[in-house]
C-alpha cells in the first residue's frame, strides 16, 4: 500500500515547484527482481540525489552521500527466486553539502540550483566474475604532435571470494597488447598494476577529428571496455593553451541536466536534444558545475567538443572550509570524478571549486593546493582550474598560480559587482588584461558570461531578448579580441530552475527559472542563439 509505479531515473518533484519541494524530503523506492544466474554481482548507482541508504531483503547494504557521482554495493546477500531492493532518498540539504542549503533573507530555501530528489540516473545490476576489474585507465603520453605516443595504462583489481591466487591482467589498447605482469592477489583483497605501450605515428583526438582508440582488459572472469583519444594539453609559458601543441580558442556554453516533466532525471532522448543543441550552436567546449551523465561525455567524445570538468565545490564559506572532513569529501568527489572520466580524450581539465571567497584563507588555499596536488597525481595529463566572480579590484591571490587555467565568471554589463564595478561592461577589457598581467602563466577562460531574457522590448532593458542579443554580441566579440583567453563558456544554454525567489538580475523575473539561456526551458531557442551561434563559428578552435 502506498507504492505507485514508476520508472528510474525518476526525479520525484520534477513538476514540484515550491519552496517545500526544494528544501527536500525522504522518498522510498523499491524494486523485486529475480537475479540471473552467476554468483558475484555489485549494484551500481550512477547517482541519488542526495543521500542513499540500500537495503536488500530487509537488510542494509550501504550507504552513500552525494549526487552526480556513482557508487557501487556489493551484492552478495542476493537469495534463489524473488529478492527485493529498497532505496532511502534523502534530499534534505544541509548547509555542508556540495552545494550546500543556504536561506534566502526571507526564509525561502535555496543554495545552488534546484534539489531534486530521486534516484536522478540509472541503476545497474553488474556481473563481475571471480576478479572484478574496478578500474582500468588509459593516459596518452603525447610528447609533440608528430611524436609516437605511450599509453600509460592501470588499473585495481579486486578478487571476488576468498583464497589467494595469481592473476594476470590481459589487456589490449590501441590493438596492442599490454605487458602486464602476474600479480598476486589475496582473497577479497585488492592490487593495482599498470604498464606502458608503445604507440607509433598516432591520430590525434581534437575538434574536427576527434580520432578514438579501443581498449579491452579481462582477468578472472571480468571484462572492461573503453575508448580514449591520444592528445596533449599544455599550457605555455604565455598563458596560452595548447592542444596537441597548437593554441585553443574554444567557445561553447554550459549546461544542466534538466527537461519539462522530468526534471534532473533525464533519458537517452532529453540528453541527445540538450548535445545536438550545443552541436547547433557551433560549440566546442561545454561545461557544467557538477559532473555530468556519462553519456554526455561519449557524445562529446565522438563529436570533438572539450569538457571543462568540475565538482560541485560551490560558494562554499570558510566557516566549512576550515573543517577538515569538508575539505576531505571535496577531495573525494574529486579523485571519484577523476577515476570515473579518466578515459574520456574530451575532459581536459579538473575544476577544484566555483565561487569560493574572493580573499582566500588559509582553509581555502590548503583546499585548493591538495586539490591540485591530487588531480596532478592521479593524472598528470590534464590541466587544473579554479572558477571565480570576476571584477576590478579583485584580489590576486599566490595560491592560484598552482593551477594551470583560471575561470573568470565575466558578468560586465548585468550585475552591479562590488561597489558597481562590472556595471559598466566597457571594463571588462581593462579587467581581463590586468588579471593576464598578474597570472601570466596561466591560461585564462571565460567560464560564465550571460544576461536573462523572458520578453521582447527595448535594447537597453534588462531582461529582454534585444538586450540580451547585444550583451552576447558584445561579449564575444571582446573575448575574441584577448588571444590569451583560451575559452569562453556562455551561462547557459537553456533555461533551468534554481530557487522559488531566483531573479537573477532581471527587473521581470520568472521564478524558479534562470533565465541566461539561450534556449527557453520549453525547447524554443531564442534571438540570443543564432546571434552566439553566428559568432562562434567564425572563431576556429585552433589556431
Amino acid at each position: 500500500e502506498g507504492w505507485s509505479r514508476i520508472t528510474v531515473p525518476n526525479a520525484s518533484n520534477a513538476e514540484d515547484n515550491s519552496p517545500e519541494s526544494q528544501r527536500g524530503t525522504v522518498n522510498w523506492y523499491r524494486k523485486d527482481f529475480r537475479p540471473p544466474s552467476g554468483r558475484n554481482f555489485v549494484f551500481r548507482f550512477e547517482a541519488v540525489n542526495f543521500r542513499a541508504r540500500v537495503y536488500l531483503n530487509g537488510r542494509e547494504i550501504g550507504r552513500h552521500e552525494g549526487d552526480d557521482i556513482p557508487f557501487e554495493i556489493p551484492a552478495s546477500k542476493m537469495k534463489r527466486g524473488t529478492n527485493r531492493l529498497v532505496v532511502r532518498v534523502d534530499n534534505r540539504r544541509q548547509a555542508a553539502d556540495f552545494p550546500g542549503a543556504r536561506d534566502q533573507a526571507s526564509g525561502a530555501p535555496g543554495g545552488g540550483w534546484w534539489n531534486y530528489n530521486g534516484i536522478l540516473r540509472e541503476v545497474y545490476l553488474r556481473r563481475v566474475g571471480t576478479v572484478d576489474i574496478v578500474d582500468f585507465g588509459v593516459r596518452p603520453v603525447l610528447p609533440c604532435r608528430r611524436c609516437a605516443a605511450t599509453a600509460v595504462v592501470t588499473a585495481t583489481l579486486r578478487r571476488a571470494g576468498g583464497g589467494r591466487g595469481a592473476v594476470r591482467l590481459n589487456a589490449t589498447v590501441a590493438g596492442r597488447r599490454v605487458p602486464f605482469r602476474e600479480v598476486s592477489l589475496p582473497g577479497r583483497g585488492t592490487r593495482q598494476v599498470s604498464a606502458r605501450v608503445r604507440i607509433p605515428n598516432p591520430r590525434l583526438w581534437e575538434p574536427g577529428s576527434p580520432e578514438l582508440y579501443r581498449a579491452r582488459a579481462s582477468a578472472g572472469g571480468s571484462t572492461f571496455r573503453t575508448h580514449f583519444g591520444i592528445r596533449s594539453f599544455n599550457v605555455n609559458r604565455e598563458g596560452r593553451m595548447l592542444l596537441n601543441g597548437r593554441p585553443v580558442a574554444l567557445r561553447g556554453a554550459s549546461i544542466h541536466e534538466e527537461a519539462p516533466g522530468v526534471g534532473a532525471a533525464l533519458g537517452p532522448a532529453q540528453r541527445a536534444q540538450i548535445f545536438n543543441s550545443l552541436r547547433d550552436l557551433g560549440a566546442t567546449v561545454t561545461r557544467a558545475h557538477y559532473p555530468l551523465h556519462p553519456s554526455f561525455y561519449e557524445m562529446a567524445d565522438r563529436s570533438g567538443i572539450l569538457i571543462y570538468n568540475q565538482i560541485p565545490f560551490y560558494q562554499v564559506g570558510d566557516q566549512f572550509i576550515k573543517l577538515k572532513s569538508v575539505r576531505e569529501k571535496g577531495l573525494r568527489y574529486l579523485e571519484d570524478t577523476i577515476r570515473r572520466d579518466q578515459n574520456h580524450p574530451s575532459v581536459f581539465v579538473w575544476s577544484v571549486a566555483n565561487e569560493l571567497g574572493a580573499r582566500p584563507t588559509d582553509n581555502q588555499n590548503a583546499y585548493v593546493a591538495a586539490a591540485d596536488r591530487l588531480a596532478n597525481r592521479l593524472d598528470p595529463s590534464r590541466l587544473t582550474s579554479i572558477d571565480f566572480a570576476g571584477y576590478p579590484g579583485l584580489p590576486r591571490p599566490g595560491i592560484y598560480r598552482r593551477l594551470d587555467i583560471l575561470g573568470v565568471n565575466s558578468y560586465f554589463g548585468w550585475y552591479p559587482g562590488p561597489g558597481g564595478s562590472v556595471a559598466d561592461r566597457s571594463n571588462l577589457g581593462p579587467f581581463f588584461d590586468s588579471l593576464h598581467k598578474s597570472y601570466p602563466r596561466q591560461s585564462l577562460f571565460v567560464t560564465e558570461f550571460g544576461a536573462e531574457s523572458n520578453r521582447n522590448g527595448p535594447v537597453d532593458e534588462k531582461g529582454t531578448f534585444e538586450f540580451q542579443n547585444d550583451f552576447m554580441d558584445f561579449h564575444v566579440r571582446a573575448y575574441d579580441d584577448k588571444p590569451y583567453i583560451g575559452g569562453a563558456i556562455a551561462w547557459i544554454l537553456r533555461d533551468f530552475k534554481v530557487r522559488p525567489e531566483w531573479d537573477g538580475g532581471n527587473p521581470q523575473p520568472n521564478p524558479p527559472f534562470n533565465n541566461k539561456g539561450l534556449i527557453e526551458e520549453n525547447g524554443a531557442r531564442k534571438p540570443a542563439f543564432d546571434v552566439t551561434a553566428r559568432l562562434y563559428r567564425q572563431t576556429e578552435p585552433l589556431r
